[in-house]
């Protein structure tokens, strides 16, 4: 039987359609949430500072990145580290959680570079 509650060859309706998973609910909304992707995205690429995050992702403001980012390391999916100075330096990196979701990222980049074509025009 496929995801949808469908069977694979008949396409009979067992119980009407498959009730979505809570947990995958959490998960997209979570991720999907307005810059997180892209924030999570330039966090792949390993540890960075919080000005080396605006400049990966330059439409996004200041504000909405250190909501975004407080968020995420609420969640445990992203760790903040302060490192002693002079001069102070808090980088930002994803956390085990974090590093988890590299696989399903990197194929949702995949599908999108094939499928999706470039915008000219990024709302901000």
């Amino acid at each position: 039987m496929s995801i949808r509650g469908h069977r694979a060859h008949g396409g009979d309706r067992e119980a009407g359609a498959a009730a979505c998973c809570p947990f995958y609910h959490e998960a997209i909304e979570l991720v999907g949430r307005r810059w997180t992707g892209a924030i999570l995205r330039v966090l792949m690429d390993g540890p960075l500072r919080f000005s080396e995050v605006a400049q990966a992702v330059p439409e996004l403001s200041d504000r909405l990145l250190s909501e975004r980012m407080k968020e995420l390391e609420k969640r445990g999916i992203v760790e903040r580290t302060v490192k002693p100075g002079p001069p102070l330096k808090v980088e930002y990196e994803l956390s085990v959680m974090g590093r988890e979701l590299e696989p399903a990222l990197s194929e949702l980049e995949r599908w999108a570079r094939r499928w999706l074509r470039p915008s000219r025009h990024v709302r901000v």
